[in-house]
């Protein structure tokens, strides 16, 4: 019999699958390979942190033979991640992926300057929805209910620990995802952003 699909706790051994994940998935919601010269840079920004710093709350989406097809990683305090970004993780990716000289000009620039500006995840608007999430399937595996599954997984966990309100950050062109999120109940923050829309949605206890 076939194994079907299903949702797991993050395993170090996941990390090249998720990597994977994270690139085909991370332009606009499509394919960004091709996008940056290396292809390690939008997982240094995006995944590898919470792999690294909040493993517990990451979880896999597995085809049903052992390979992950997509995840949810986040964190249940973004101002306190942030923090711990800047001191427990930077340090260890800097050198492969400087600070770009002067004014972003490329889409790898531009993402290497968000790489060394943790502190731009802490937003005023934002302190109502303090926990924050990224989530990314492959398109083999959307429109299953997977992603239902996986926000509602890290909601429950959420909601174990207190946390008021969760937000994510999504890009302007991606129609689908914003629509996706919509159903899930997530709301637009009214954050001024020319890139990404912020939504956020209240965590009532026992959620």
């Amino acid at each position: 019999m076939t194994a079907l699909p299903h949702l797991r706790p993050y395993h170090p051994d996941d990390r090249p699958a998720l990597f994977d994940v994270c690139v085909r998935t991370g332009h606009e919601g499509g394919d960004a390979r091709g996008v940056y010269p290396d292809p390690d840079l939008l997982p240094a920004v995006f995944l590898a942190p919470y792999l690294e710093l909040e493993p517990e709350l990451a979880s896999v989406l597995d085809d049903g033979g052992g390979t992950a097809v997509g995840y949810l990683v986040g964190t249940a305090d973004t101002a306190a991640f942030a923090a711990r970004f800047r001191t427990g993780y930077l340090p260890g990716v800097a050198a492969r992926f400087p600070a770009p000289d002067g004014e972003p000009a490329t889409p790898a620039e531009q993402l290497r300057a968000v790489l060394h500006t943790p502190e731009a995840m802490v937003r005023p608007e934002l302190a109502g929805h303090p926990a924050h999430l990224h989530i990314d399937i492959l398109p083999s595996h959307q429109r299953g209910g997977h992603g239902r599954a996986l926000i509602e997984t890290s909601l429950a966990v959420l909601a174990g620990r207190g946390v008021p309100g969760v937000h994510l950050a999504v890009a302007k062109a991606n129609g689908p995802a914003q629509k996706f999120y919509d159903r899930l109940g997530f709301r637009d923050l009214g954050v001024a952003d020319p890139a990404v829309t912020y939504l956020g949605r209240a965590i009532p206890r026992g959620a």
